[in-house]
């Protein structure tokens, strides 16, 4: 939102500087993005006068001039056709930089004549886009005076940012309110005038979608003349970059930034029959102020006559009935919009404008009246006309309900003491309203207002937020107690686990574009009013995130990507703590393995490693298939606590997903189900001291031939439970298949870890643990290799 300190001070009766005002703003919560002074860009411009011009000695196109910038004639050497002795220009002296390049002015020679500086054009000082000649001022304008100055360009721009709930101040006098309610001044009271009609109005208003547009005012204006707007509005509407086109536009333009009131005007001679607001009739298109063509729905709202659609109500009109130099019949819209359905819209076509950015967040519904007579006598004092009697179609939105307020909220909500009358003070500089018993009434303006706490925040922002005192929060006496709960602790321990093994942590947003989350499942859960199309869906996994990331690094030249991120997906049945990793790319290379790429034995590893970080029984994990269709089959899998219970899944991504994503090659991933692991007994606050084992562990190597479909996971669990006293250790080490052993089969081969407790284990207690593990492979359908 940017506006000229002048223009907030039409509305704004104070002595406050320009600092000043910029500090208030911030401390009302109104950011100021920045302050553009144009009068700093022009310091160096002057009016000056041509005393003379002659042609240069070296070339056709240029003439030496005689410039009088106030302090003597000086030499310049120009290029302009209009360049002549007696015209009053704009001139640049040396050390001048010129605002459109950036360039420094300076003595220099031009085809071998002396030059003191530039008569400048009004693209060069970004006034306009002229570049046919310098600019040609009135023969009387005072030379040696500052061209800001002159110009009226003495304005600061003030850029502020609107945060989404304070919809009261997208136009000036919101602001203006503000401040004063600040004590930066008195709010100027607004002249709103009595417009007298000449009749009825020949084009009639209705409206049949009292869901979008419940409310259409409009009045016609007969025998306008469309030429150009003041000098003053059009300075102001340059100012804080909008495009002086003509009055008419100018003025619903104007209203709109100085008001939070936006408006439309029709050229009547355009129109067929009435106009009506309602919701677009299937196959109907509009070709936009903008020069586009919108394919339209019937969930959209839509201004029509008899004939043809002619505005998407709210978001911008169409070309066809636009105003031009020869209108000499208007029609003035003034309607109020509902802001969910100008977001649906605006989000559906993928079209913004000014007018949007204020209906969505939602305009005053009692200004329509009054907004509509501005713009009236607007119109008539610029343009000429006469205008018609007022048609008011619709019914006004219900007013916003009272409530009671207790003044101590301050000091129990936001820990301020504040006076109950500084409190009635601030409220009705703000527009609210009090009474004896405390029954807050909220202007029409507020409907971000709903409630105690909200009052307390307008309270605690006028006041000044550095006004809260800093409190130290209630500590007892003692050691300290931890505070995190037991899945805080182990999101942290997982993050550094997963920083520990390389993995890089990413944060990726939590909203997802309907598409992608297709791949995943679906989203069960979308957003009414998205911030785009591309945000619109709560993510059903962390992995579409990372494989965006990793497609951003991977474009970038990244060789090598390895991600993980702890968040949260978004369920029918809730959310769900989750850790996401993704591998993409080559390994690194290295003497002893070479490189190659990530597969899923990697991602499995990750997850292993990672689970078992987070406390997780690791070996007692069964694998098992993968649950979800996102991974590649018969390249994935599952870590299972039982059938049913799911810890994670990994593998290689489905290649159609990882093409979708932009990514070619395998891509490895695993997601760990953080809510799934099973929560520790707690064991009292003291660990105990370790106790390594006093004797030393036995390692034997055993062959089993299983058929080659049998997973090894199912051999290796079977083993460990063969003796659980003195196995605390199974690995898989080797997987053999070709001579001696038939087509279907492999040979497994294992290493047992055995630990002895009291005594060593003598040749007797080794064999009949061997016997043990032989018999529980013959269980599992593997035989000794002889």
């Amino acid at each position: 939102m940017k506006f000229t300190l002048s223009w907030l001070k039409d509305h704004l009766q104070t002595e406050a500087g320009l600092d000043e005002i910029v500090v208030a703003l911030t401390k009302l919560g109104l950011e100021v993005e920045g302050v553009d002074d144009p009068a700093a860009k022009l310091s160096g411009f002057t009016v000056a006068r041509v005393l003379t011009a002659a042609p240069h000695p070296q070339a056709d196109k240029l003439q030496v001039l005689t410039v009088d910038a106030g302090d003597g004639p000086l030499q310049v050497v120009c290029g302009a056709p209009n360049a002549r002795a007696g015209l009053v220009g704009v001139f640049g002296r040396p050390g001048a930089v010129v605002p459109a390049n950036g360039m420094v002015l300076r003595v220099a020679a031009i085809r071998g004549v002396e030059s003191n500086g530039m008569m400048c054009s009004t693209r060069e000082l970004e006034l306009g886009e002229d570049h046919d000649g310098i600019i040609e001022l009135p023969v009387d304008a005072p030379v040696g005076t500052s061209y800001a100055d002159y110009a009226g360009l003495s304005d600061p721009v003030i850029d502020v940012a609107i945060t989404p709930n304070r919809q009261d101040c997208m136009g000036v006098r919101g602001i203006a309110r503000d401040l004063a309610a600040a004590g930066l001044g008195t709010l100027a009271p607004l002249d709103v005038p009595t417009i007298r009609g000449d009749g009825p109005s020949p084009v009639s208003i209705e409206t049949r979608d009292p869901e979008g547009c419940p409310a259409f005012f409009g009045r016609a204006v007969k025998g306008v003349a469309n030429g150009a707007s003041p000098d003053r509005m059009q300075r102001r509407l340059t100012a804080v970059g909008q495009r002086a086109i003509s009055a008419l536009v100018d003025i619903t333009n104007y209203v709109m930034i100085d008001l939070g009131r936006p408006l439309h005007v029709y050229d009547m001679a355009t129109l067929q029959g009435g106009l009506v607001a309602r919701k677009a009739h299937p196959g109907e298109t509009l070709t936009a102020l903008n020069g586009k063509d919108y394919a339209l729905d019937p969930e959209m709202t839509v201004i029509a006559d008899d004939v043809q659609v002619h505005d998407i109500g709210g978001i911008m009109g169409g070309l066809h009935s636009g105003v031009s130099d020869t209108t000499t019949d208007v029609l003035i819209e003034c309607a109020y919009f509902t802001p969910e359905t100008i977001a649906r819209t605006g989000q559906k076509l993928g079209l913004t404008s000014d007018a949007r950015q204020r209906f969505e967040r939602g305009v005053d519904p009692a200004f329509l009246a009054d907004g509509l007579a501005i713009a009236t006598r607007l119109v008539t004092q610029l343009c000429g006309g006469t205008p018609s009697d007022a048609i008011e179609a619709g019914q006004l939105p219900a007013g916003y309900p009272t409530f009671r307020y207790d003044p101590q909220a301050t000091q129990r909500i936001a820990g301020i003491d504040v006076a109950p009358e500084r409190q009635r003070e601030i409220l009705s500089r703000l527009g609210f309203g009090a009474d004896g018993s405390w029954n807050i009434r909220v202007p029409s303006w507020r409907r971000d207002v709903h409630g105690v706490a909200d009052i307390v925040e307008e309270i605690v922002r006028v006041e000044g937020i550095d006004s809260v005192p800093a409190v130290a929060l209630p500590r007892p006496d003692g050691v300290a107690r931890p505070t995190a709960t037991p899945e805080q602790r182990i999101e942290r321990i997982l993050r550094r686990s997963a920083a520990a093994r390389g993995l890089n942590e990413a944060v990726t947003w939590s909203f997802l574009p309907e598409g992608e989350a297709a791949r995943f499942g679906g989203a069960a859960w979308v957003l009414a009013n998205p911030i785009s199309e591309d945000l619109k869906a709560m993510r059903p996994s962390l992995l579409p995130g990372l494989l965006a990331a990793a497609r951003r690094n991977v474009d970038r030249g990244a060789g090598a990507v390895r991600l993980f991120e702890i968040g949260r997906r978004y369920l029918a049945e809730g959310e769900r703590p989750t850790l996401g990793l993704l591998l993409a790319g080559e390994r690194p290379r290295d003497w002893r393995a070479g490189g190659g790429r990530f597969d899923a034995y990697d991602a499995k590893g990750e997850a292993m490693a990672l689970l078992a970080a987070a406390g997780a029984p690791a070996e007692r994990l069964q694998v098992m298939e993968a649950v979800s269709p996102t991974w590649h089959p018969g390249r994935s899998g599952s870590l299972r606590l039982g059938p049913k219970t799911v810890l994670a899944e990994f593998g290689e991504l489905h290649p159609a997903t990882a093409r979708a994503f932009g990514l070619d090659g395998p891509v490895v991933a695993a997601e760990l189900y953080l809510d799934a692991i099973p929560a520790k007994r707690e064991a009292g606050r003291m660990r105990g001291a370790y106790a390594p084992p006093a004797l030393q562990p036995v390692t034997r190597d055993f062959a089993f031939v299983t058929a080659t479909d049998a997973p090894a996971d199912a051999l290796l669990r079977a083993v460990r439970g063969a003796d659980k006293a003195a196995i605390v250790d199974v690995a898989l080490f080797d997987i053999f298949t070709g001579p001696g052993l038939a087509e279907n089969e492999q040979s497994v081969a294992i290493a047992v870890t055995l630990q002895p407790a009291e005594k060593s284990f003598t040749d007797a207690d080794l064999q009949a643990i061997s016997d043990r593990i032989v018999a529980a492979a013959a269980k599992a359908g593997a035989r000794l290799r002889g």
